[in-house]
């Protein structure tokens, strides 16, 4: 599938619920938020038909979100029956890690074996308040558990603060000294209602700025698969590998792949656009063909946008006002 600005569109991220066990600062505010109930998200096989068709079409990567996944009953049977789909080259996840001490194993088992972790500090306390009472060690010990059940690769999402955990750079960076892990720093997307007035936006490239004073890093040769966003580098001496993905001060708009499925069934061209989106619950619900599916998604792929409003990191903020866990992240 190739939209209007010639991109190849072959990526699908699948929110399968909107719920979390966390409520992080950046993602949904403190209280106020009204979930979906459990008729208004999709069932099950309602998203392998959407991805069934989406594959003969070109997707080949699946990533499944949250909200956090693996609070979704039945997940990993689900899984189990998204890995047997024709054509898909790559499956993945994104987690928070409270839940994967617990679920490792049967994901692995599963065949879901890449994963990302979202862990914004190293400081029990300072990850206690950004998640809302998150508990530090519940995710360290789910991402050593992922290392030992085989998982390959190990991705640990960071959002750079300023004012939060820009002081704990070298410390994250530490991380891939002796493990294979592959650490991941983002700059903070403006979506939903302004974090705490005291963070401030951190480009990556002050955080790759922080992090040569103290590692060499090398450039990496081979490419993320399907067109990941991120700068990768080796870093001499170390197991691992540091990505950096600057949504903000470097857009990747114009390799821009993707599409994203919410839990309620609606399909988003674009994560900081508040155009609407493409409704799939109602008409697969109202017994539509196939054939009738694939235009709705040809459609809204030929008015996925060629970019989102300007490089500005305020005017982004104006341009999305739904909360990250009703996008699926």
């Amino acid at each position: 599938m190739i939209d209007s600005y010639n991109r190849i569109i072959n990526y699908l991220r699948v929110s399968i619920t909107d719920r979390c066990n966390l409520r992080c600062v950046y993602c949904m505010p403190k209280e106020g938020v009204s979930f979906l109930g459990h008729e208004d998200i999709l069932r099950y096989e309602e998203i392998l038909r959407i991805v069934n068709i989406a594959v003969k079409f070109g997707i080949i990567k699946i990533r499944i979100t949250g909200g956090e996944p693996l609070v979704r009953r039945g997940v990993i049977e689900f899984l189990s029956e998204l890995m047997n789909v024709e054509g898909l080259q790559d499956i993945s996840l994104t987690t928070n890690g409270i839940l994967l001490e617990d679920f490792a194993e049967r994901l692995f088992d599963a065949g879901i074996h890449r994963i990302n972790v979202s862990l914004d500090s190293l400081v029990p306390e300072k990850y206690r308040m950004i998640t809302r009472g998150g508990d530090l060690n519940r995710v360290l010990r789910g991402i050593e558990k992922a290392r030992a059940a085989g998982f390959s690769p190990i991705k640990i999402n960071i959002v750079g603060i300023q004012g939060f955990n820009d002081n704990e750079i070298e410390n994250f960076a530490e991380l891939i000294v002796d493990k294979p892990y592959q650490v991941r720093f983002i700059e903070y997307m403006p979506i939903g209602a302004p974090m705490n007035e005291s963070f401030h936006h951190l480009s990556t490239d002050d955080i790759i700025n922080t992090i040569k004073k103290r590692y060499t890093l090398l450039s990496r040769n081979s490419v993320e698969r399907a067109g990941g966003p991120a700068r990768v580098y080796r870093v001499d001496g170390c197991k691992g590998e540091l990505g950096f993905i600057g949504a903000m001060s470097h857009q990747f708009c114009n390799t821009c792949n993707r599409l994203r499925l919410t839990a309620n069934g609606e399909l988003r061209a674009c994560l900081f656009s508040d155009e609407p989106a493409a409704d799939l619950k109602t008409p697969l619900r109202e017994g539509c063909t196939d054939e009738e599916l694939h235009e709705i998604i040809t459609g809204l792929i030929s008015r996925k946008p060629r970019s989102y409003e300007g490089p500005s990191y305020q005017s982004s903020r104006k341009k999305c006002v739904r909360n990250m866990s009703s996008i699926g992240g």
